[in-house]
C-alpha cells in the first residue's frame, strides 16, 4: 500500500502536470477511438503496449480476454454491457481482442478436470473457451506443451472475434464500414505483437 500511495503523489507531481491540458479536456467527456479487450493479467498494460494516452482506449479486462456470445438477459453482465456502451454510446471505431503469452486462464483450461475445483466462478467462466481447448487437445500432443499453449492463446483470440460478430449492432456497423475488429497476441517476454490476418488464417508479426 505504501508503494501505491507514493505512486499517486508522484503521478500528481509528474505525469499529471505534464498532461494538465489533456486531463482538463477530459473533464467533461470521453471520446475513445478503440475498445480494447484484454486479460486481467497484471503483466498487461494496454496503454503502454499501444502508446496511447488517457481518453483513447475504452478498456475491458477479464480472465482470458473472453467475450461471451451475444444474448439478451436480465443477469448482471459486465463484459457485455461494457461492449454495448463502448459501441452504442461512445461510438468507438475499433475493437481489439488482445490475448497474451503465458496466459493463466488459457493454461488452466488445459489442466486436468478438477484443477479449478476451489475456483468455481473461474471454472464456470472458462467454460466459454472449452471449444478451443477441445481442438487444441485433439490436434496437439501432450508432449508439446508450448505448442499447446501457443495454439490455445491464439485460438482463443480468434474464438472471441467470432463471438463479437454475434452482437447484432457490431455486425451491422461492420457491414456499414463504421467499425473494425482485430485480434492480437502479445508476447510478454519479447514485446512482440502478432495480429490475426483473416485472409491467411494466421497471426503475423506486426512490430518486428
Amino acid at each position: 500500500m505504501e508503494k501505491l500511495l507514493e505512486g499517486i503523489v508522484n503521478f500528481r507531481r509528474g505525469d499529471f502536470e505534464s498532461h494538465r491540458e489533456l486531463f482538463k479536456g477530459l473533464k467533461a467527456s470521453q471520446k475513445p477511438h478503440t475498445l480494447f479487450i484484454s486479460c486481467s493479467d497484471s503483466r498487461i498494460d494496454p496503454n503502454m503496449i499501444t502508446g496511447t494516452l488517457p481518453g483513447e482506449l475504452f478498456i475491458v479486462r477479464n480472465i482470458a480476454n473472453i467475450v461471451p456470445p451475444y444474448r439478451m438477459t436480465t443477469e448482471y453482465v459486465a463484459t457485455t454491457s461494457a461492449i454495448e456502451y463502448a459501441v452504442l454510446a461512445l461510438g468507438v471505431e475499433n475493437i481489439i481482442i488482445c490475448g497474451h503469452s503465458n496466459c493463466g486462464g488459457c493454461a488452466a483450461c488445459l489442466h486436468p478436470e478438477g484443477k479449478l475445483e476451489e475456483l468455481p466462478h473461474t471454472r464456470k467462466w472458462l467454460e466459454l473457451i472449452h471449444p478451443v481447448r477441445d481442438r487444441v487437445l485433439k490436434e496437439i500432443p501432450e508432449t508439446e506443451p508450448e505448442a499447446r499453449a501457443w495454439m490455445m492463446e491464439q485460438g482463443n483470440v480468434v474464438e472471441q472475434l467470432k463471438h463479437l460478430i454475434t452482437f447484432p449492432y457490431i455486425a451491422a456497423k461492420m457491414r456499414e464500414g463504421k467499425l473494425k475488429i482485430s485480434g492480437w497476441h502479445y508476447i510478454i517476454e519479447t514485446g512482440e505483437v502478432f495480429i490475426y490476418d483473416r485472409d491467411q488464417g494466421e497471426f503475423l508479426l506486426a512490430n518486428g
